[in-house]
């Protein structure tokens, strides 16, 4: 996002404003309107951090959620492709959330805080049932047949962006345990979401399908800050009750209350509005049209910019092949030498690593573009012209630069298939992966090539 990026979010700001004039302030809501450089990305940051340690120690806990909400919306918005992932906006949603939630207090207490608001904590709960259900339901309405048929486990450990070195050893089970995983997952994803509407003892049940399904998933694959934020949000389903005793003494204390109780006249209105944009949103999975009053979509799109609810559901389709982009450099058309990325799929004895909660996220979206054609992924012609400049920001996102000295003449990238090896040959080679060569994803390419194409 910064000037010498991929994508600088000074030239996107201003392309924006070209087109939508005064309403970028809404459209675009972000602070970089005020002074985008990289000084302001540095200075969010900071500021991030300075109010996460704020906010851990209890310190004026509503102001510091308030700022990191705000603070994380202005870079999704400036991010583009980079921070367009479900993650991102689960952050904001919950984010958002979380400043009601939590007390209004400006000092640490060690003793009994005023109770959140019931609305709140049910907004949360409403929030993960369209979280894990959507993430089912997007599978089964999109047709895809490897789900309807209980086969695409024995696609996902290979073929999912960043796989881990336990991914490499679930894709050994064999067929049979995979469907039955897979039918495990729809149950939870599908079926234990009705939990939540129970109960203290179905929402604990919940809690355990939730948070069993996440580590797994956590185990095999690489989804950033996902699972472990989903599994926060699945703290939320425990009542009082379900903590053990030593935990309710030390939470409950003995003094008296020194936070003030959220108005009802704040949490109506915010209460209200979420969960119309979540019943909205809802039905947008429905297979049948429903014809909603002008004035309620309206307000849907108006409200967008601002991430207050949104969509989930990963691998609708599931990707039952798994293309890889090698990208190359020379100086003369004839030697070429690859570039390493840090994380994604490579060197074919490096083993797939962990790498959450932290997202590297030039090697997630080069396995978007492999799907698809060069085309289609202007960033990553943006890409290949930063490589060709010798953009210092940009080359220190990556594992080995083959050019430390000097930026090279021509850069080129080469399709691979890549797979997981089996277990004989992992054994006799040593390889965590095999390939096989598809061609050139894209031909080779000078700075002489980017100036004659403007």
């Amino acid at each position: 996002m910064g000037a010498g990026g991929i994508l600088p979010a000074r030239a996107y700001l201003e392309e924006v404003a070209g087109v939508v004039g005064r309403s970028r302030y809404w459209w675009l809501p972000t602070l970089f309107w005020l002074h985008p450089t990289d000084g302001m990305l540095h200075a969010l940051c900071a500021a991030g951090s300075a109010l996460a340690v704020l906010l851990i120690a209890g310190i004026a806990p509503v102001p510091c959620l308030a700022g990191l909400w705000l603070a994380y919306l202005s870079l999704e918005t400036i991010g583009q492709e980079f921070l367009s992932f479900q993650w991102d906006i689960l952050l904001l949603e919950t984010g958002f959330l979380a400043i009601f939630l939590a007390p209004l207090q400006l000092r640490p207490s060690l003793t009994r805080e005023a109770a959140p608001p019931l609305a709140i904590v049910w907004l949360f709960r409403w929030l993960l049932f369209r979280l894990m259900f959507g993430s089912g339901a997007v599978k089964l309405l999109s047709g895809d047949a490897a789900w309807r048929n209980l086969t695409a486990l024995e696609y996902h450990y290979w073929t999912q962006p960043l796989p881990t070195w336990i991914g490499w050893y679930a894709n050994l089970q064999p067929a049979w345990l995979q469907e039955i995983s897979c039918a495990l997952m729809f149950a939870i994803e599908l079926g234990v979401p009705c939990l939540i509407w129970g109960g203290s003892g179905p929402r604990l049940l919940a809690f355990a399908a939730f948070v069993g399904l996440q580590l797994l998933i956590l185990a095999t694959g690489n989804y950033c800050f996902f699972n472990l934020l989903t599994i926060a949000l699945c703290v939320l389903l425990l009542d009082d009750p379900a903590w053990p005793p030593r935990i309710r003494r030390w939470r409950i204390g003995g003094g008296t209350s020194i936070g003030i109780a959220w108005p009802r006249w704040v949490v109506g209105p915010v209460a209200c509005t979420v969960l119309l944009l979540g019943v909205l949103q809802m039905f947008t999975l429905s297979p049948f049209g429903l014809d909603w009053p002008k004035p309620l979509l309206w307000f849907r799109r108006v409200a967008a910019p601002l991430r207050l609810v949104n969509g989930y559901g990963l691998f609708a389709v599931m990707t039952t092949t798994r293309p890889e982009i090698i990208v190359e450099g020379s100086d003369d058309r004839s030697e070429w030498r690859p570039y390493e990325f840090k994380w994604k799929a490579g060197d074919l004895s490096r083993a797939p690593s962990f790498v959450e909660p932290h997202q590297p996220r030039l090697d997630w979206q080069m396995w978007f573009a492999a799907l698809g054609r060069y085309e289609q992924n202007p960033w990553f012609l943006a890409f290949v012209l930063r490589l060709l400049e010798g953009s210092n920001d940009v080359t220190a996102l990556l594992a080995r630069n083959p050019f430390p000295d000097h930026a090279p003449k021509y850069i080129r990238a080469a399709l691979y298939q890549y797979t997981f090896t089996s277990l004989a040959e992992r054994r006799t080679t040593g390889d965590w992966w095999k390939r096989a060569p598809q061609g050139l994803y894209l031909p080779a390419v000078s700075l002489d090539s980017f100036r004659h194409s403007k």
